[in-house]
């Protein structure tokens, strides 16, 4: 076999680069779980804001004055 730039050059995954990939993977999974739990609380506790009555926001107003 002849030493050709394509053969002398070859780009390889070497164990660096196989770890850094599988690393990197499962914190973009931790960091969509995240996210995603995240965005289900915000939506429980804006619907639970927004249950609540209007009067009670006036409470905050009262205690100030």
């Amino acid at each position: 076999m002849t030493a050709t730039q394509e053969n002398f050059f070859k780009p390889g995954s070497t164990a660096a680069e196989a770890k850094a990939a599988q690393t990197t993977s499962t914190a973009q999974e931790i960091i969509s779980a995240e996210a995603q739990a995240r965005d289900l609380k915000t939506k429980r506790l804006r619907a639970l804001r927004l249950a609540l009555p209007v009067a009670s926001k006036n409470k905050r107003n009262r205690r100030r004055n």
